[in-house]
């Protein structure tokens, strides 16, 4: 088969993954249902091109993961590079591609012969293979190592040649980021016993530990310990809130809480071993149970689960279990590439979160305490890659293994029980504050959006909307987004590794909008909408001139020498792979930048790369996920399919490199396993899907109702990825969306596919997914109450209008004002609350004729710009709106020719002084008359304000007018 390929200018920014990394394209199997998913698995998919996947033994989301860490390179989390040929030890604990070292704890390594702490074994790829729950490899020093898991235990079984020193070397001393204590215990010679102590994500400084015992089925001849040099930990950084951050590697940016126990890696410490005589019976089973409360507890954990020694029997049934969960998902056809690379995504999609409670219930809490599994509920989880998994791996979670989803969603309400705050980026029951934004907020919300609804919804919500009410460790910079309505380049964070303010603003805006939905599907209607609105916030880093989220500084001023491609200011990636990240709101996006054939340019151009060439879409990284969904929103769905027909062969690929970047718990595995189904969670929160194409000829979901959605793709082909026509239970789908109640009800959804586009299915205004706009909303906080002067910062620098000297004036809420005739209504809000509109393109709907004038002032001004002047015809018009500087510079200058004033004060509030005396002023603008005859229905306010904030309290009509503005 041809490679299918429709964008030509894609070799500038092609994926180098190696000669293995081509296209997958292969003769199709028959056409039957895939009958053992987990045999079509291939564990070693993303073990190089750093995705950081190990190939290793265990079950579903499970404690253990007892895999092989490779030398020299370790990658982070995994641990294993296929392109390594020696083995330092057998790790019972690892982590699906984080972005720093992570896990590998508790590392055994067989040798033979003298007793060397620091050995290592050479090994071929020829002698190793892998299936979901099993391992094995053939050593070179003759040693074969099978292992296998269950949820809390391991087992192994070491065959060693015919000799008296055969060895296990417990490598106690080498987690992938040090340790700071570690115990090696002999409790009889068939037993050990101990425990490590590690952590330090990052550099962050978070710890745990973990406690294991492990038995063999033949005694030992000798035990001892030895000195070994400690692995390094990974260093702490202090980078600049501001600073770029390259894709994959997060780096900390300032200051972190100090942890309970806090991290100190030693320089050296004591590894331990075992010699066992193989003369006689060459083949030493052991089976190893773990837990992070207790020693007592690794022996429950190991007695409870595997109480025989049975290896193939616990390898069977921890293949079963995957065979199980992974049969949620039943494919049929296409080629067996393509079916190793679907399964194997949705494996490495499943294997986080993981179990940390042990059997009996026990857990350790993130309040340094040990706590038990709450009633009805199978087990507590952690490790959680906020800021990663929210986006496409919750929700695949929610769908397939909704009773997991649940016991996780309860497992984060514990979490906020215990200390007030949900995890953001955890390591087992320690935060790390690593990546930004308030993510718990999204994967709880779509947890329940896709079906998992086991869980203390009610105190969810009250812990999401603290979190994004009251300041915290999790939402640094939250009176900023309150009061300004941005996140400032030039803001002080303190507490909790800020940075990238851009970003971070839209990522606090989709986390917004996750409680909207949340709150809107458990019947809190006001919250619903209270939280829609401030998701909006995106608009005010919106730049209508260029077309990009830009940053601002706290006096509103566009943050100077920024350029789209640039990082300075986000997170791990720049303006042109964060500008489309406002999946709640796309059809706003789109309007935004001119239309839906503006953003379809935008769209094309950043799509002109798939892997960052350029500054554009880098689909190996989190951010731009979102990105070739978009078309969807502007009716062109035939691109969505073209691109993510590209990505499929450009990205994924069945070979250990098939994959692209860290793949993040799974995060980047699930957006592959969506992809296929032809379809993408976009809008966080809810359970809307954006629709592309699938992949396979069949697939069917059972659904957490229990009923199943089929997705039938007739003449699926890898060069067939247009849609020619859809079918909803028969009848015809013209939408490129799925139909509402699909993941509830189930039902049959079938395309018609080929090789050129139909440019005109599900091409109307109509058949887009739903975009979220909220209402028209004030944007800024400029009055506050004497007593409480810090909840308002009209000027970016804590100062703000005196409620208290405005109702002197003859000013409160709702009041009226007149000046030259016009009469304007007071913003009728409370102190502290939004009540003014800084003007950055708002279309505020308003209605009059006559003439137009705006109450407002200027923070850093005087400033000046455009109003366009809707009418209820369609036709517009230009008027000049410029604004004297609130304070009139500290009366140094003069109001503006065209301001009048409007109010006078004898103060203003700081938050950090209560009060000083200076005047402020607020003016009304002279009167600009309107086409006779004309009704405004709506004022869009300028949008090309070069420096300082224009403040527009209130808009008003009729009265005496100046010349008109341009039409």
């Amino acid at each position: 088969m041809v490679p299918f390929r429709l964008l030509s200018v894609l070799a500038a920014g092609a994926l180098a993954v190696g000669a293995a990394s081509v296209p997958v394209h292969a003769v199709p199997v028959s056409p039957a249902p895939v009958s053992d998913p987990a045999s079509l698995v291939d564990p070693f998919i993303g073990t190089s091109n750093a995705a950081d996947d190990f190939p290793g033994a265990d079950t579903p989301f499970g404690m253990v993961q007892w895999s092989p860490d490779t030398s020299p390179h370790r990658p982070d989390g995994g641990g294993y590079e296929y392109k390594d040929s020696a083995l330092t030890g057998f790790g019972l604990t690892h982590i699906a591609g984080p972005g720093c070292r992570a896990a590998g704890d508790i590392p055994v390594l067989p040798t033979v012969g003298a007793v060397d702490s620091a050995a290592t074994d050479s090994f071929s790829h020829a002698n190793e293979s892998a299936t979901p729950g099993s391992y094995t490899v053939s050593l070179d020093n003759g040693v074969k190592t099978e292992l296998t898991a269950t949820t809390r235990s391991g087992m192994a079984r070491f065959t060693f040649p015919s000799t008296s020193r055969a060895n296990l070397l417990f490598k106690l001393t080498a987690s992938a980021n040090g340790d700071t204590a570690a115990e090696f215990g002999v409790v009889n010679d068939r037993e050990l016993r101990g425990k490590v102590t590690s952590g330090n994500f990052c550099g962050e400084g978070n710890s745990y530990t973990v406690y294991y015992d492990m038995v063999f089925d033949q005694p030992f001849r000798h035990s001892g310990t030895a000195v070994a040099a400690a692995t390094p930990s990974t260093p702490r950084t202090h980078a600049s809130p501001n600073a770029p951050e390259a894709p994959n590697k997060p780096v900390l940016h300032g200051d972190v809480p100090g942890t309970p126990n806090t991290f100190a890696p030693r320089a050296s410490g004591s590894d331990g071993y075992v010699t066992f005589d193989t003369t006689t019976h060459r083949a030493v089973q052991a089976k190893v149970g773990i837990s992070y409360v207790s020693a007592a507890d690794a022996v429950g954990n190991r007695q409870a689960e595997n109480p025989g020694w049975n290896l193939a029997k616990v390898r069977g049934a921890a293949h079963d279990a995957w065979k199980s969960l992974l049969g949620r998902v039943r494919i049929t056809g296409g080629t067996p590439d393509r079916q190793t690379v679907f399964y194997t995504a949705l494996y490495h999609a499943l294997l986080h979160p993981n179990v940390i409670s042990d059997t009996n219930g026990r857990y350790p809490g993130f309040d340094g305490k040990t706590h038990t599994v709450d009633k009805g509920h199978g087990a507590a989880y952690a490790n959680y890659s906020g800021w990663d998994v929210y986006r496409s791996q919750a929700q695949l979670e929610g769908l397939v293994a909704p009773k997991i989803a649940s016991d996780t969603a309860q497992s984060m309400v514990d979490d906020y029980r215990q200390t007030g705050l949900f995890p953001k980026w955890s390591e087992n029951n320690g935060e790390t504050y690593v990546m930004v934004g308030d993510p718990a907020d999204e994967i709880i919300a779509d947890y329940h959006a896709f079906g998992a609804r086991n869980f203390d919804t009610a105190t969810a919500l009250k812990g999401m909307i603290a979190e994004a009410t009251v300041p915290n460790n999790n939402r640094p910079g939250l009176t900023y987004l309150e009061q300004l309505g941005w996140l400032p380049s030039n803001g002080k964070y303190g507490c909790c590794n800020f940075y990238g303010p851009a970003s971070t603003t839209l990522e606090y805006n989709s986390a917004d909008f996750a409680i909207s939905a949340f709150a809107g599907a458990l019947g809190h209607a006001a919250d619903q909408h209270r939280f829609a609105d401030r998701a909006q916030d995106w608009q005010n880093l919106f730049h209508h001139d260029s077309g990009f989220i830009r940053p601002r500084d706290t006096s509103g001023t566009w943050t100077g020498g920024f350029s789209p491609t640039s990082g300075k200011n986000f997170v791990e990636g720049d303006s042109w792979q964060y500008t489309p990240m406002v999946p709640f709101n796309l059809h706003g996006l789109a309007t935004a930048m001119g239309g839906d054939a503006a953003m379809a340019k935008y769209l094309d151009t950043d799509l002109s790369s798939l892997t960052g060439a350029g500054g554009y879409t880098n689909l190996g990284n989190e951010p731009s996920l979102n990105i070739p969904w978009e078309y969807d929103y502007i009716g062109r769905p035939y691109e969505t399919q073209k691109v993510v027909r590209q990505v499929q062969d450009q990205i994924w690929t069945d070979s250990p490199s098939g994959l692209a970047g860290n793949d993040d718990l799974g995060e980047m595995s699930s957006w592959y396993v969506w992809s296929a189904l032809g379809m993408y969670p976009e809008t966080p929160g809810t359970a809307d899907l954006a629709l592309g194409s699938p992949l396979f000829p069949q697939a069917v979901i059972t659904l957490p109702s229990g009923r199943t959605l089929t997705i039938n793709g007739t003449g699926a082909a890898d060069d067939a990825p247009y849609v020619q026509s859809a079918t909803w239970n028969g009848a015809a789908w013209n939408a490129a969306r799925a139909p509402g109640g699909a993941l509830t009800g189930g039902g049959t959804l079938t395309y018609v596919l080929g090789a050129t586009p139909n440019t005109s299915w599900a091409s109307a205004p109509s058949a887009a997914p739903p975009s979220y706009p909220g209402a028209p909303a004030y944007s800024d906080v400029g009055t506050s109450g004497d007593t409480a002067a810090a909840t308002a910062d009209f000027d970016g620098a804590g100062f703000s209008y005196s409620t208290h000297a405005l109702a002197t004036a003859g000013v409160t809420p709702g009041a009226k004002v007149t000046v030259g005739g016009v009469t304007f209504t007071w913003p009728d809000v409370a102190p502290g609350a939004r009540d003014n509109y800084e003007a950055n393109g708002q279309t505020v709907p308003a209605s009059g004729s006559g003439s137009i004038s705006f109450l407002g002032a200027a923070n850093n001004g005087p400033v000046s710009g455009t109003a366009t002047v809707t009418y209820t015809d369609g036709t517009t018009q230009s008027v000049p709106l410029g604004l004297s500087d609130w304070t009139l510079s500290a009366g140094a200058a003069s109001p503006r020719a065209d301001n009048t004033i409007a109010l006078t004060m004898p103060y203003r509030n700081h938050a950090g002084t209560a009060s000083d005396s200076t005047t402020t002023y607020v003016f009304a603008t002279t009167p600009v008359a309107l086409s006779p005859g004309k009704t405004v229905s709506s004022v869009r306010l300028p949008s090309d304000v070069a420096s300082g904030g224009l403040h527009v309290f209130a808009i008003g009509f009729g009265g005496a007018a100046s010349a008109p503005g341009r039409s």
